[in-house]
């Protein structure tokens, strides 16, 4: 009886274990680009959660909830390149980004800060309101939706090099 009862164990366990490596998005077994096509979807993931995480703190020092928002008074004005993004995503005011909203993404003014931004190739300008953090990429200071680069002439290219007045707070 006892016989019977290990073997039934056994069969049992090697089809949990086959049932396992089965499953090939999960494990891969053979060569490295057959298992890299398998895993595709889940390094892709992963890939963006670790880009984040290392472009966050690049940009703010740690992942903390204390990030530095500086005022600038209205009518400070600087100047620099900016550029656009259209990816439906969490936004750092704690709402979804909105491709078709007026709004902007940028590493210090405070959340609901207005300005007026003026591409400096076309002399085209439109007013957005910051609800987000960004650009990432060095040298870049501003961050438009994709709606407010398409009023400024910007969606062709990408990028465009840019005024930035503040008007205040909304």
């Amino acid at each position: 009886m006892r016989v019977l009862f290990a073997a039934a164990m056994a069969m049992v366990a090697v089809g949990f274990a086959s049932a396992g490596t089965a499953s090939a998005a999960y494990e891969c077994q053979g060569p490295a680009a057959a298992c890299a096509k398998a895993h595709k979807h889940v390094a892709k993931k992963a890939y963006k959660k670790t880009a984040y995480k290392k472009s966050y703190k690049k940009a703010y020092g740690s992942k903390s909830s204390k990030k530095k928002s500086y005022s600038v008074a209205a009518g400070g004005s600087y100047s620099g390149m900016g550029s656009y993004y259209w990816q439906p995503q969490r936004v750092a005011s704690g709402g979804w980004f909105n491709p078709n909203a007026m709004t902007a993404a940028h590493k210090t003014l405070p959340f609901g800060t207005k300005v007026r931004v003026t591409n400096r190739n076309n002399g085209r300008s439109v007013v957005v309101t910051i609800n987000d953090r960004g650009p990432y990429i060095k040298g870049r200071i501003i961050d438009l939706s994709k709606a407010a680069a398409k009023q400024v002439g910007m969606t062709a290219s990408g990028i465009a090099p840019v005024s930035v007045t503040v008007l205040g707070r909304g």
